[in-house]
Parts: structure tokens; sequence; C-alpha cells
């Protein structure tokens, strides 16, 4: 009898548990407990940054380091390399930080925030990465340059200071658009260098934009990109210019009408001038010349080459020649493989041949030689000589979709 009443006080103190436990599971939104009030001594500001604190192989543009604040405003960010350098930034509407220009490679950081939530109260956060090690990230350095006019013949070519090995990912991080409607397709010349061109020279008017965001991409194991950056050219009028090296003559077309033909000295026998088409990559009005720089030892050293455009990488230039008689133009080959125009020494005289051709010639300019007996045809990566490719074979040279 005393046992069976323990028995029952027991099994309603169990049911009476069950209760408590079933009102409070209702209460209590399915097992979530309410979030404490906030202290009224800690502030609201939540701060946060890009990278986390202790990062290693941070990039270097002024994306991959940030500071951003919710429920309060920045009153202090301060980015510090070491050795105690104070990095510029920019402070947007007191929420939002980033350096002001990109960071240096393989240097360590400490990125101080500091902010004030609605009542005053203060937040800190301090973080502190390094940047990716030139050992362990790659340059791309790029043609043509930014805002500048083009010739027709204009290849977008990146050339990387160390081997790419993943070339899709590098290739597919480059954006090409035309108002011209012309697609640029890419071909890779070797692991470091990939240039880009449509199937036909550009338009002449068209505008060419080039996106290219190589920033934290594993291009090769263990190195990274670290640029992100846009650039655009114009395309300006359509110029040809045809070298016949038989009759050392070249015939220059604007917009398919000629201009002028111009008597000119191409490459001796020994040093026969390339066939092919060229692109003018670079123009100065005077620069030094000497043989050596070529491999051809002691043959030349003129310090004073006026109207001097280059054609290829291998130093193949259209030039002025002050040196030679003026009889020379049109009826001997004398040079060592360069393209030469009578000239005034000094490049002030604004009338000679060379000077006219230099001041109608555009970076991207097409030069094509033709009939230079021993010269064989110019390497399609020797400058940018992608033009004496033809279609299939160029875009055999993608790393594809």
């Amino acid at each position: 009898m005393l046992r069976g009443n323990r028995t029952s006080a027991t099994a309603l103190l169990a049911l009476f548990a069950m209760a408590v436990l079933a009102l409070s599971g209702c209460s209590s939104g399915g097992g979530t407990s309410p979030a404490p009030s906030p202290s009224p001594t800690v502030s609201r500001a939540r701060i946060t940054t890009t990278p986390k604190d202790g990062a290693g192989h941070v990039g270097i543009t002024v994306k991959d380091v940030t500071a951003s604040v919710a429920d309060g405003v920045f009153t202090s960010v301060t980015l510090m390399a070491q050795g105690g350098k104070a990095i510029p930034g920019t402070l947007t509407a007191g929420k939002s930080w980033h350096p002001s220009a990109n960071l240096a490679r393989g240097t360590a950081y400490t990125l101080t925030a500091e902010a004030k939530d609605p009542d005053g109260r203060v937040a800190v956060t301090t973080t502190r990465f390094t940047t990716v090690a030139p050992a362990n990230s790659t340059i791309a350095f790029y043609t043509p340059e930014d805002n500048t006019t083009v010739g027709v013949g204009m290849e977008v070519s990146f050339r990387f200071d160390k081997p790419v090995t993943d070339r899709r990912a590098a290739e597919h991080a480059v954006k090409i658009t035309s108002t011209g409607g012309q697609q640029a397709v890419g071909h890779w010349f070797g692991d470091r260098r990939i240039d880009f061109r449509p199937r036909e020279y550009w338009r002449p008017g068209s505008r060419v934009s080039v996106d290219f965001d190589f920033d934290g991409l594993e291009l090769a194991k263990g190195i990274y990109g670290v640029q992100d950056r846009s650039f655009a050219f114009t395309v300006g009028r359509e110029q040809i210019s045809t070298v016949d090296a038989a009759g050392q003559r070249m015939t220059v077309q604007q917009n398919g009408a000629a201009l002028r033909t111009v008597p000119v000295s191409t490459g001796q026998p020994k040093y026969a001038t390339y066939n092919g088409t060229m692109v003018i990559t670079e123009q100065s009005r005077q620069t030094k010349m000497n043989s050596t720089t070529v491999g051809l030892g002691d043959e030349y050293d003129i310090p004073d080459v006026p109207h001097a455009q280059r054609l290829t990488d291998s130093g193949t230039f259209i030039h002025g020649n002050y040196w030679a008689s003026p009889q020379t133009f049109g009826a001997d080959a004398t040079s060592h493989g360069c393209i030469g125009l009578q000239d005034a020494q000094g490049s002030g005289d604004p009338d000679t041949p060379a000077a006219w051709f230099y001041a109608n010639s555009l970076p991207g300019d097409i030069v094509i030689v033709r009939n230079s007996t021993g010269g064989g045809t110019v390497a399609p990566d020797n400058g940018l000589g992608g033009w004496n490719m033809d279609w299939p074979a160029w875009t055999a040279g993608s790393a594809g979709a």
C-alpha cells in the first residue's frame, strides 16, 4: 500500500515535469533562446575587413584590402607597411575604405580600423596580413598603352614574367570588346606570351576595350596573378605600306588610296630584310643603333638614327638614313636588314621621305615586305607578326573554351 502510493506520486511528478517542458518549448520558439540584449558598454558598430587576420599570399590591388562598417561610421582607418610607412586610402561616406594605390609584393601590413556607433561607443579591429611574394606571383606586361590611337594591325599582347601553366585560366581572364563588333581570339606563343587579334584587321574608327583580371588566379603551381586592370585604345585610319624589295620602293596607302611612293634601301644579300607582314610597335624620333645588340659584331654604331620605327623584336626598323648617298635609295640594297629612307642628320628636316613617313605613321600600322631574296618570312612572334598566320592556325593556338 505504501509502495503503491510512492509510485503514484512519482508518476504525477513526471507528468508535471513533462508539462513544464512542453510549456517551456512552446514559449521559446522551437528551442532557440532569445538573443541577449546588447551590453550598454559594447559598441553596436560591426567592422569587417578583407583579408582575414593572419592571411598570407594576399593580392596587391586596391580591391584586395578593404574595411567596412555597419551600424556605425569610421573615425579612423590606418594601413601601415612593415617598417612604419603609412599607406593612403579612400574613405567613402564613413562606411567603406580601401587603399588609394596598389600595395607592394612580399610585404607585411597592419590594418587598424576604429568606428563609433550612433551612441558614440567605440569599436576597434586590427588585422595583420602579408602580400604575395615576388617569387610566388607573376606580372604581365601588355601592349598597347591605355588611351592611345593605333593602326589597324595592333595586337593586344600580354607577356608574363614567369611561365604560365594554366593557360585557359589566364586567357579567360581577358575580356576584349570592340565597337566594330569584331571578336579577338588569343594565341599562345610559348608559356609566357599570349596575343589577341581579330580575324581581319581592326575596323578603322572602332574603340577597343580590354579588361583583364589575373588577381588571385593560380596561373602556375604556387604562382599567382596580381593585376586587375582595364585599358582601351582607338583604331585610327587604315594605313598599309608595301615594300617591294626587288624595286626598292615602298607604296603607302591610307584607307585604300595611294598616298605616296617612297624610294627605300632594304637589306643587302648577306642581311636580307624579312618578307611578310610586320607591325610598327615603337617610334623614336632619334635613337642609337649598335650592331652588337643584335649579334652582328662591330658592323655599325650610329648614335643618332633619325625617325626610327620598330618592326620586329629582333631589331628590324624602318628608319631614316643620312649617311648613304641620295642615289642609294630606290636603287641599292645596302642595309643590315632594316628598311632605310632618305633623311637628314638631327631629324630636324620635315621634308625628307623618312620624316614624312614618320609623321604619317602610328603604332599598329602595317608594313608588308615582298620580294626580299633570302629574307624568309618573319616569324609570327617576332614583334606583332601574328598576321602572318592564317585564321585556323591562329585559333589553334588558343587555350580553348
